[in-house]
């Protein structure tokens, strides 16, 4: 495969292939529509340069064949003057071009700017070599006949460019697909020849047959909306092809430049919009692409996110286990080993009292006594019966915070509005752990005096839903609060993330003031119709 394309690429091949085709746009070679330039600018711009020679040279044997058959009389003296120079004018150019990092891409509008201005420039050196090569034959020739050659050489040349570049490209470098062809030929068959055919009956019958050419303008603009610059090609071609056989057809004789400088615009204009559209469309379909890739990862993330939101918490199911399991451990061996501790050293108070060792009787019962508190304490700490026997409502409202907060002397104030029944066991040791935190802040660093907690509890949009907010009138927070040990408001938030919550602070003039907006995953008894304050 790979020989078969080297020896289709190679400059004999190249040379054999153009030479048919320079004699088949022969007749294309007008005043003001000149293919035959088109096709060697085209060949140029897409080959390699080792095979320019075969090229320009199968091009100078073509130009010889069609000047003999034509019966030309110029000789070859005329045959070197206006033969030979044209091609090696648009052969230095486009090298020249090639240096400047030109490329044969209409992909974009930038694309068909750059081709189309090299063309121009190129089409005025070649017309500007002529030129100057007629007026060294002919120095008595009139100055107005050279620019009217001038002018209608250039108009040609770029014409001859436009109409025929593009499909060069289209064949060579950017084939279309099966469906694109398919959609090609249906849009033509229903869009081009209805449009060809009422070209031709306007051109005849009109008494205005100018105004013909503009209403040939709509199937371009159609085809390159439709199919980009691929669809505006095709369709400059065969209108242009349409309105030269149209005008010959009716007698008219041939175009006039008026009208081969309308196709000149208008094929300018068509070709950028074709561009244009394929940009757009190719912009669209990365962004579409785009936004599929962001979705997908942004359902990863959301994978992500529930996975360690329910390792969280799972983490918080066993952590609080683990303290109710190691909450009945102490209660049951330590509880029961001082209760019968005390037991025996009440049993034994009589026989020490009469030995004098009272003193010492009393000062065991005072430690077991300590003891017995700070148990309590520490079971409070992790896992509290209360909130156990009583509901989240008296263990905030009546439990051993209020206690904890009253030995301390700060003022405690809670208000609840809602069934705290309604929330899941996690979320009720949630808000419990938050407010015992807090409590626990308040006492050893804040140093307030009131502390006061509001719970709401409520349903909206078919879930449960509970907003905490914690407020004193403390110390407040330093200027660049430390969270170590995961205690603290770090603990708190870790907590609220892990049950999927938020968490804000807020300001305030004096003390601490947060909000936490938890939402319950389980019911355990139909709410009331209580909504969130």
């Amino acid at each position: 495969m790979r020989a078969n394309r080297s020896w289709a690429s190679s400059g004999p091949f190249l040379g054999l292939v153009y030479f048919l085709a320079w004699v088949a746009l022969w007749p294309g070679h007008q005043p003001y529509w000149v293919l035959p330039f088109g096709f060697r600018f085209g060949v140029l711009l897409l080959s390699r340069n080792r095979a320019w020679p075969w090229i320009i040279g199968a091009e100078l044997a073509a130009s010889a064949f069609c000047d003999w058959h034509a019966g030309s009389h110029f000789g070859m003296l005329g045959f070197v003057a206006g033969d030979v120079p044209e091609p090696l004018i648009v052969a230095f150019t486009l090298w020249l071009l090639r240096r400047a990092h030109l490329h044969a891409s209409l992909d974009d509008p930038d694309g068909v700017a750059r081709l189309l201005l090299s063309a121009m420039l190129t089409a005025l050196a070649a017309t500007v070599g002529n030129a100057t090569i007629l007026a060294a034959l002919h120095p008595a020739s009139a100055f107005q006949a050279l620019t009217d050659a001038l002018g209608s050489d250039l108009l040609g040349n770029y014409l001859g460019v436009l109409l025929v570049v593009p499909v060069l490209v289209l064949l060579v470098r950017e084939r279309p697909g099966r469906q694109a062809m398919a959609a090609l030929a249906i849009d033509g068959l229903l869009v081009l020849l209805p449009a060809l055919a009422i070209l031709i009956t306007l051109t005849e019958y009109s008494p205005h047959a100018q105004y013909a050419r503009v209403l040939s303008l709509a199937p371009g603009l159609f085809f390159a909306f439709r199919h980009g610059w691929r669809g505006a090609t095709l369709s400059m071609l065969i209108i242009s092809v349409g309105l030269n056989l149209t005008e010959s057809m009716t007698g008219m004789g041939a175009p006039t430049a008026a009208a081969h400088l309308f196709i000149a615009v208008a094929g300018t204009g068509t070709l950028m919009l074709g561009a244009a559209t394929d940009a757009l469309r190719r912009s669209s379909e990365r962004v579409a692409q785009q936004n599929s890739h962001l979705a997908e990862a942004n359902r990863r993330l959301d994978k992500l996110a529930r996975q360690l939101r329910d390792a969280a918490r799972g983490n918080l199911q066993a952590e609080e286990t683990q303290r109710r399991h190691m909450a009945r451990e102490l209660h049951d061996e330590l509880g029961q080993n001082l209760t019968a501790i005390q037991t025996h050293l009440k049993l034994a108070q009589g026989r020490l009292r009469d030995a004098g060792l009272d003193d010492i009787s009393m000062s065991i019962n005072g430690i077991l006594g300590f003891m017995r508190r700070a148990l309590h304490r520490m079971l409070d700490s992790l896992r509290p019966s209360v909130l156990d026997e009583f509901g989240l409502d008296r263990a905030l409202d009546e439990g051993p915070l209020r206690d904890m907060l009253a030995a301390a002397g700060v003022a405690y104030h809670f208000d609840m509005v809602g069934d705290p029944r309604t929330l899941d066991d996690d979320t009720r040791t949630a808000i419990y752990r938050i407010v015992q935190e807090s409590a626990t802040n308040v006492v050893r660093h804040s140093h307030a005096q009131n502390l006061l907690v509001r719970l709401r509890i409520g349903q909206r949009s078919g879930s449960t839903l509970a907003i905490l907010s914690v407020q004193d009138d403390g110390q407040g927070l330093p200027p660049e609060p430390v969270f170590t040990g995961g205690r603290g408001l770090k603990g708190m938030r870790d907590r609220i993330t892990a049950l999927s919550g938020s968490f804000r602070i807020q300001p305030s003039v004096k003390g601490l003031h947060f909000k936490v907006l938890l939402r319950s995953d389980g019911i355990n008894v139909k709410p009331a119709p209580d909504s969130i304050v």
